[in-house]
């Protein structure tokens, strides 16, 4: 019997994708789970897919990976998504399309399988990813082509054939999680009228109003725009994002509400938690303000927001990402120092930065004067800066007075 390989989360959908394709294409199923730092009882996993009837179930450890890979390059860049989304999932999925690939090989498949649903981005992107390694695999994505419709349709699905339902309640989130953050989709947030319930639903975070009354400080330190230590203390990648999580989600820092632009044409909404990375993004921000001249921090803006769609939209293993993560690596090289920041009440806000590289000069800077910069100076930069000004306006002038006539 050929073997597929099957994207595994242990969630309701790839679970009960394990009969489906047993069913459907009288396969064996070799399940893989990729851990890019998600919260899993692993074992656990590992045998409810041997339970529904998978031959094996794998674990590939990729955070170590994924840290330095994925989050850093986004990290470096400052990517935002629409201004406001960090991409957790959109990072974590071209990995995981790889290791999905890695897998098949040497299952010696013919075809992959992953549990993105036919309206979301993850199926872009695992399907890019996907391509990029293997075009000769044959991918199915069961919610493209199978007749169940619902979340109901799969438990009674698995009800049916006496296979265990990892799902007992409705009342429950569409999640994704991983090192660098928590989604949460569906129930109330359908409805962008509605305030999300962030009391039942915030798994890492508190809401800010819970947080506590005094403000924590923390410094991290950077080395090329990487983050390398905590507090005084150097860490991986894995560690230090961890730690950053526990401090800034007692602070209630990262809550993002958002509606947003999906690949398909759809908006959808979904709130994100991200405090470790909130922390970052700002930290790193606020050390590129005193490192970086300001004509490449311009462009480097206009370079990050590229590359935050080109990473929403899956195409991670694409010549452009490549061209764009090599501008912002070059730029990255004297991204170096030390970043305090206060989290409050759900707000990171910066206690002072310092850097070997900082172009910051005080005796310029100053409002007393110094040797390196002179006052009379200005008049004639302000003339030449501001001639177009003035040739328009005694262009106007002349027009009009020549009306007058």
């Amino acid at each position: 019997m050929q073997t597929i390989v099957l994207a595994y989360s242990g969630g309701l959908d790839t679970t009960a994708i394990i009969p489906w394709l047993k069913e459907n294409y009288e396969c064996q199923v070799a399940a893989v789970c990729v851990d890019v730092g998600q919260e899993a009882d692993w074992a656990a996993v590992k045998q409810r897919a041997l339970d529904t009837g998978a031959k094996s179930c794998t674990v590939v450890d990729a955070r170590k990976e994924y840290v330095e890979g994925y989050v850093w390059p986004a990290l470096k860049a400052n990517a935002l998504y629409e201004d406001r989304y960090l991409l957790g999932t959109s990072t974590a999925r071209p990995l995981i399309a790889k290791k999905l690939v890695e897998a098949a090989r040497k299952e010696k498949a013919k075809a992959v399988a992953h549990g993105a649903t036919g309206k979301g981005n993850d199926q872009v992107r695992f399907d890019l990813g996907i391509m990029a390694f293997a075009p000769d695999l044959e991918i199915i994505a069961p919610w493209r082509i199978w007749k169940l419709k619902s979340r109901d349709d799969e438990i009674r699905y698995l009800q049916r054939r006496k296979l265990p339902v990892p799902m007992k309640k409705r009342e429950s989130y569409s999640r994704d999680d991983n090192l660098w953050h928590i989604s949460h989709e569906g129930l109330e947030l359908e409805d962008p009228a509605n305030e999300p319930d962030l009391k039942r639903m915030l798994k890492m975070t508190v809401p800010p109003e819970k947080a506590p009354n005094k403000p924590e400080y923390v410094e991290i330190e950077f080395a090329a725009g990487i983050p390398v230590a905590v507090n005084g203390k150097k860490m991986d990648g894995v560690t230090l994002i961890q730690t950053l999580n526990r401090l800034g989600g007692a602070h209630g820092v990262g809550i993002v509400d958002l509606v947003e632009n999906r690949v398909v044409g759809m908006k959808s909404r979904g709130v994100y938690e991200t405090p470790g990375g909130s922390i970052l993004y700002y930290a790193h921000q606020e050390l590129e303000h005193i490192c970086l001249d300001r004509q490449t921090y311009a462009f480097k803006q206009q370079v990050g927001q590229k590359l935050a769609e080109v990473i929403y939209g899956g195409l991670w293993f694409t010549p452009l990402r490549e061209a764009l993560s090599a501008f912002v690596d070059s730029t990255q090289k004297t991204v170096s120092g030390t970043v305090r920041v206060k989290l409050y009440k759900g707000s990171v806000s910066s206690a002072g930065v310092n850097s070997p590289y900082s172009l910051y000069n005080a005796s310029i800077a100053s409002f007393t004067t110094g040797e390196l910069y002179h006052h009379a100076d200005a008049k004639g930069f302000i003339r030449l800066y501001g001639l177009p000004v003035l040739v328009r306006a005694l262009m106007e002038g002349g027009v009009k007075a020549g009306n007058a006539k």
